[in-house]
């Protein structure tokens, strides 16, 4: 499945930057390189980024796999941003032994 959505990502990235270049200089590149927006192959490939586009949408709403959320909750651990919701730092630690 990784394998698919790494495609269905990598193509929704091509439409992306296929739909930039139609509004910024109104140049359709896969129109460009395929023969012309009625041509098979350019429907084709728009067929397959809107259908990347609906399995990037699922990943959108997909829970977040549990290494990945230790790993991000283990870099923001005592924290102190200097506001009243900051973690204080313990500074028992520091102090001299006598």
């Amino acid at each position: 499945m990784r394998v698919l959505q790494r495609l269905a990502l990598f193509l929704v990235i091509v439409g992306a930057i296929n739909w930039g270049l139609i509004g910024f200089f109104q140049f359709d590149l896969v129109a460009a390189i395929f023969g012309g927006q009625a041509s098979f192959l350019s429907r084709v490939i728009y067929s397959l980024v809107g259908l990347s586009g609906l399995i990037c949408l699922s990943l959108l709403f997909a829970p977040m796999r549990s290494e990945d959320h230790d790993r991000y909750q283990e870099g923001n651990r005592n924290l102190n941003y200097a506001t009243e919701f900051g973690e204080e730092n313990d500074l028992s630690e520091f102090k001299k032994k006598d």
